[in-house]
């Protein structure tokens, strides 16, 4: 039997994760839900409450061309910096795990510098190395696409190589090439679709991450090609009703690629489950 010193103990500790759990999703929730509220209200600057509702913040926020180019925009960066990210990660990350173990230290090395890369220093690195003659990317979405790739590099890296540490590359690698499957062939034809998880969560973090991506914009380009980053501080400056609008719409953008990662990794999670049952079975 449970002493009631034993009982209070229990219930006190639960009553405390209620209450840090609680706190934690007000402090997440509250600001969303304000600037949901603000972004439909008529006025809220003379009483705790708003003084009505519309949606007029909304219709004229989108329905300037300046809206769609931007948004235009960061889509497109976006995705060059994704493929851009493919084209370079994914196979430096399948040669460092199959061929080349040893550097593995040096690549998660590499993954953690950009967390503390200061982006005025990234930004004018990259305006000196790529902005004198004969290449002249300055002010270029190019550059700003390499800027993307070097900042984004931890977010393609590590699910990959997760993916690819989930699975016997080794001996898939062996099968294909007794087949008589080149490398180029076992890595685009065995290897990558059993690692489809770990791409589409990488690269579903590197569009994320450029998305929403404000100092390298500001500092590369600026307004000569105008991200939706860049659109929405510009708002903030003069009608902060239609900025917290985009900002609603960055954060739908943002909360339905999480739900894209989450559907993947659900996904991926099964597939073990499945190849466990089966062999049961037989």
């Amino acid at each position: 039997m449970s002493t009631p010193n034993a009982t209070n103990r229990v219930s006190a500790s639960s009553l405390a994760q209620i209450t840090v759990i609680t706190l934690f999703l007000l402090f997440m929730i509250v600001p969303i839900l304000a600037t949901a509220l603000f972004s439909i209200s008529v006025r809220w600057d003379r009483s705790i409450w708003p003084e009505g509702f519309t949606l007029d913040w909304w219709s004229k926020v989108t329905a300037k061309t300046a809206f769609r180019t931007s948004l235009f925009n960061s889509v497109y960066i976006s995705g060059a910096s994704v493929l851009a990210s493919l084209a370079l990660v994914v196979p430096t990350a399948y040669w460092v795990h199959a061929k080349l173990p040893r550097a593995k230290a040096l690549m998660e090395i590499l993954t953690i510098i950009p967390f503390g890369f200061p982006a005025a220093v990234l930004a004018l690195g990259l305006i000196r190395l790529y902005g004198a003659a004969p290449l002249s990317l300055a002010s270029s979405p190019v550059l700003l696409v390499f800027a993307y790739v070097v900042i984004t590099l931890p977010f393609m890296y590590r699910p990959v190589m997760n993916a690819l540490e989930a699975i016997d590359t080794r001996t898939l690698s062996e099968a294909a090439n007794s087949l008589g499957a080149g490398q180029t062939w076992t890595f685009l034809s065995v290897i990558l679709p059993n690692i489809r998880s770990g791409v589409v969560n990488g690269s579903l973090l590197v569009f994320s991450a450029a998305f929403v991506e404000f100092a390298l914009a500001s500092l590369l380009i600026g307004t000569r090609f105008k991200t939706f980053p860049i659109y929405l501080v510009e708002f903030t400056r003069f009608d902060a009703r239609q900025a917290s609008a985009l900002a609603l719409i960055s954060f739908a953008c943002a909360w339905l690629i999480s739900l894209g990662i989450l559907t993947t990794s659900a996904h991926r999670s099964e597939r073990p489950r499945l190849t466990t049952s089966k062999a049961k079975d037989q």
